[in-house]
């Protein structure tokens, strides 16, 4: 059971952790002087759990602020990670 909290709470802090680096990424590749690129792996890792890490590097870098897909997206998928954590947190009891 352990094993089980451990494997899911190292999977939501990468997820996260990932989104962040994702983020801080983009925004040195523009600061370079390159091009953005395309928001599809930045979506993908918010539908695989990191839209809170994404979310809030999001604001402690102020970068992107302005898109307004992502500051609609990102919150209401941000609820719904947390709320998909939660679930898994509570159901691991279920596979015992």
């Amino acid at each position: 059971m352990v094993f089980l909290y451990l494997l899911l709470t190292v999977y939501i802090v990468a997820i996260n952790f990932y989104g962040f680096r994702f983020l801080k990424q983009q925004r040195d590749n523009v600061d370079a002087g390159g091009c953005p690129g395309g928001d599809g792996k930045l979506y993908l890792t918010a539908f695989l759990g990191g839209a809170p890490g994404v979310y809030v590097s999001m604001f402690a870098m102020r970068y992107r602020l302005g898109s307004l897909a992502l500051m609609i997206f990102l919150p209401l998928l941000s609820v719904f990670n947390v709320y998909c954590y939660y679930l898994a947190f509570r159901s691991i009891w279920l596979f015992l």
